[in-house]
């Protein structure tokens, strides 16, 4: 019964962030001093104060219209939670905590996250949360794929479609071919 209200919880926290926009109603589903650190750009905060501020005025309010989480995996323990899921927008907005000074490049945005949730009973204490940064600037047009083991919006298919090919980043995968196994 506890892991469906943590589901329950962490699913209440993310329509708080991304549908409702509700600074006050995500914070009130964590402690008094949660933790969210988004790991590759180390956005976030830490307490109470820093994490409101951050939330108010450079994440919920200015996410892209258009962003939507697609769920793909989720595994629940005593006292987490690991969410796999694609996050698509259309890059109108300055997504600070994704493309920090970034400006707006209309571009479409699409790659597997992952989110690491940990609870305190009722309560968020911390969100680590992970996603291939390169495959984002690659879908931004700030990195050139050419000549890099990089892939962008592809990332996101794969997750979504085992049946795409794998290894094509490979030169040396046709070496392979035909030995014996």
């Amino acid at each position: 019964m506890a892991d469906l209200n943590l589901v329950a919880l962490w699913e209440a926290h993310c329509r708080y962030e991304f549908e409702t926009r509700d600074v006050d109603a995500t914070m009130a589903t964590m402690v008094a001093q949660p933790y969210v650190n988004h790991i590759p750009t180390m956005t976030g905060g830490v307490g109470h104060d820093e994490l409101k501020r951050f939330y108010k005025y450079h994440f919920i309010a200015n996410n892209p219209p258009d962003m939507t989480l697609e769920p793909v995996s989720r595994t629940v323990g005593a006292s987490s939670v690991v969410d796999e899921m694609i996050i698509r927008f259309t890059h109108t907005t300055e997504v600070e905590w994704m493309l920090p000074g970034v400006a707006p490049t209309g571009r479409r945005v699409e790659i597997p996250l992952v989110a690491i949730v940990q609870f305190d009973g009722d309560k968020l204490v911390h969100e680590h949360i992970y996603w291939d940064q390169a495959s984002v600037l690659v879908q931004v047009g700030l990195l050139d794929p050419k000549g890099l083991p990089v892939a962008g919006a592809a990332t996101a298919h794969k997750v979504l479609d085992r049946t795409l090919p794998s290894n094509a980043m490979m030169p040396g995968w046709s070496r392979s071919e035909g030995k014996p196994i």
